[in-house]
This record gives structure tokens, sequence and C-alpha cells, in this order.
């Protein structure tokens, strides 16, 4: 299980500076929706257990960046992994 603290996240760009640090994607990353939804389609492997913590926060600042977030990871699990779990608390 990966936890990921986004409780201080006050942009998108740290949301993605951060899930790029969390899920180790590669220096290249474009922190983008677009690169997001290629690096976890193709170039990295994200854990079957994602758990946000601080999430009313980030939904509170950063609310496009959040549902965004949570679009491409129902996508990706639809698409790729049906037993992916990820938790937003």
């Amino acid at each position: 299980m990966v936890i990921i603290d986004v409780a201080s996240v006050a942009s998108e760009d740290e949301l993605h500076r951060l899930l790029q640090r969390e899920f180790d994607f590669p220096d290249f990353y474009g922190r983008n929706w677009a690169a997001f939804w290629d690096a976890v389609s193709g170039l990295v492997f994200i854990p079957e257990q994602v758990r946000f913590v601080g999430w009313k926060s980030l939904a509170e600042r950063v609310p496009d960046g959040a549902m965004i977030l949570t679009d491409c990871l129902d996508r990706y699990r639809d698409r790729y992994r049906p037993g992916l779990r990820v938790e937003y608390r």
C-alpha cells in the first residue's frame, strides 16, 4: 500500500510533483494530466492499494486537480486493474 498525504498541496503543480515522487514517475514526467495517464497506463506500476490522506483539504484547495485525479484513477482501474483499491480520506 502507498499512503500519500495531500493535505498541504495547494496547486496542481505541487500535486503532480507529489505524485511523481510517490509513484516513482520518471524524470521526464510532464506534470500534467495527459502525462499522468501515460505514466500510470504504461510507465510505472501502481500498487494494489493507494490511500490519500488529507483529501478534504486537497479538494478544497485544488478542486479541479482532485476531480481529475479521481477520474484518472477510476479509468485506470476500469481498464487495467480491476482489483485496485483507492481510498480518499
